[in-house]
C-alpha cells in the first residue's frame, strides 16, 4: 500500500499549467490540497519552507498583508489565502508583475471555490482544479481487493484510509464534521440554525441512493422547503455531500424532479450495497472533474429512472451526450433487468454493471457488461 506522500492523480496537469497561468486547487478538507501543493516544491518541502505562505498562519498574514513576498522562489504557495477579503487584487497584482518567473500555485477548500465566481477579477490567469478523495487506482494501481476493501472501511481521505484503524477512523470523522459544520459553514454562510443542519446531516445518511424528496424532509425537520433546499445546497457547496439529476425523455417516460444524493465522504453510510453504491458516485463524479478540468469538456453525472421505478444508478454524459451508463450490484451474473429495459430504449452506447466481487461475467448482451468494479476503473482509466 502506498505512503500518504504517493503522488496525486493531479500533479502532471497541474505541473504542466504552472508554466503557463496560476493554478488553483479546491476540494473538500483534509482531502490533501496542502501535501499535494508542498510537493512542488524542493523535496521534503513543509510549511516551513519559504515559498509557502498559508493565510491562517499568523506571520504569513503579516507579510501577506503588507505585501512582502518570498524572494528568488521558482514556485510560491498561497494556502487559504482567499479568506483574505482583497485576495483578488492581492494576486492579480503580484501574478501580473511575477508571472515570467515565478510559478503560482492556490489551495483551499469551500470558500475558494464558492468566491472565485463572484466578480471574478482574475479570469483568465487561472486554471482551477477540483481535488478529490482517493480511489482505487490511486492508491492501487492494479485495482488489488483489499484496496477497495480498506477504501469502503475508511473512506478515501488520505488521514484515515492511511492510519488504517477503527478507532481513528472514528475519531477523524466526528473531528472533520465538527470542523465543516461549525467552522467553514459558519464562514462561508450567515446560517443561525446550526443543531438543525446537525439533523438534515445525520437524516441524509439514510436517503443516499434515493431519490431525495425535499418536501418530506421539510416536514420532518419543521421547516419550510426553501430552508431546507438551501441547507443542502450549502452541504453542497462544503463538499459534504452532491446531488445528481435524473436523464431521460419521454420515450422512456423517465422522471424529472427529484435528485439522488450522496456523500464525498461514503464511510458515512452504513449499510454496505449502498455505500459501495456511494463509492462508486464518488469515482464517476471524479472522472467527470477531471475531464472538465485537464479537457475543457462539459461533464454531468445523472442517473436513470421511469415512472414505474425502473432504475439505472449512473448515466455519465459529455457535451449532453450519454457516453455511459452504471449500475451497482453486490455480485450478479446476469445484467439487471433495468439496464436491459433502458439500453433498448435509450442512446447510451455502453452499459456497465459493477460488483465488489474479483469475477469478470463479460457481455451477457449487445453492450451490457457485468465486471468488477476494479476492472471497470482499468478499462475506463478512470483517476
Amino acid at each position: 500500500m502506498p505512503s500518504e506522500t504517493m503522488e496525486r492523480y493531479l500533479r502532471d496537469p497541474v505541473e504542466d499549467d504552472l508554466s503557463e497561468k496560476m493554478v488553483f486547487v479546491g476540494g473538500p478538507r483534509q482531502v490533501g490540497k496542502t501535501t499535494f501543493a508542498l510537493g512542488f516544491l524542493d523535496a521534503g518541502a513543509d510549511e516551513s519552507h519559504p515559498g509557502y505562505l498559508n493565510w491562517d498562519d499568523l506571520a504569513h498574514r503579516r507579510r501577506l498583508l503588507r505585501a512582502e513576498f518570498p524572494a528568488r522562489q521558482r514556485l510560491v504557495i498561497f494556502d487559504e489565502i482567499h479568506k483574505y477579503a482583497g485576495w483578488r487584487n492581492l494576486l492579480k497584482g503580484y501574478y501580473d508583475t511575477h508571472k515570467s518567473h515565478v510559478a503560482i500555485l492556490v489551495t483551499g477548500s469551500a470558500r475558494l471555490d464558492y468566491y472565485r465566481k463572484g466578480g471574478d477579477s482574475l479570469q483568465g490567469r487561472y486554471h482551477y482544479y477540483r481535488m478529490h478523495p482517493l480511489s482505487l487506482l490511486e492508491v492501487s494501481p492494479e485495482g488489488d481487493r483489499e484496496a477497495l476493501v480498506q477504501l469502503l472501511r475508511y473512506s478515501g481521505f488520505p488521514e484515515p484510509f492511511f492510519r488504517d484503524r477503527e478507532r481513528d477512523w472514528r475519531r477523524w470523522q466526528r473531528e472533520h464534521q465538527d470542523r465543516v459544520v461549525r467552522d467553514d459553514l459558519r464562514d462561508l454562510e450567515n446560517v443561525r440554525e446550526l443543531s438543525k443542519i446537525e439533523l438534515l446531516l445525520e437524516h441524509l445518511r439514510d436517503c443516499v441512493g434515493s431519490p431525495l424528496s425535499v418536501r418530506n424532509v421539510s416536514l420532518l425537520l419543521q421547516a419550510s422547503h426553501e430552508a431546507v433546499e438551501r441547507w443542502v445546497t450549502i452541504l453542497e457547496r462544503l463538499y459534504v455531500c452532491f446531488r445528481i439529476a435524473p436523464f431521460g425523455s419521454r420515450k422512456i417516460r423517465a422522471v424529472r424532479k427529484e435528485k439522488k444524493l450522496y456523500f464525498w465522504d461514503w464511510s458515512l453510510v452504513s449499510d454496505e450495497g449502498t455505500r459501495f453504491e456511494n463509492l462508486v458516485a464518488c469515482q464517476l463524479l471524479k472522472y467527470c472533474h477531471w475531464v472538465e478540468d485537464t479537457e475543457g469538456f462539459r461533464m454531468e453525472l445523472r442517473f436513470l429512472r421511469d415512472i414505474d421505478k425502473r432504475e439505472v444508478d449512473f448515466v455519465v454524459l459529455q457535451d449532453g451526450k450519454p457516453e455511459f451508463a452504471v449500475e451497482c450490484k453486490t455480485g450478479e451474473k446476469a445484467a439487471s433487468p433495468a439496464a436491459r429495459y433502458f439500453r433498448a430504449r435509450t442512446a447510451i452506447p455502453l452499459f456497465y454493471q459493477v460488483h465488489r466481487g474479483e469475477k469478470d461475467y463479460g457481455s451477457e448482451s449487445a453492450d451490457i457488461r457485468v465486471l468488477p468494479f476494479a476492472r471497470f476503473c482499468l478499462e475506463r482509466r478512470l483517476p
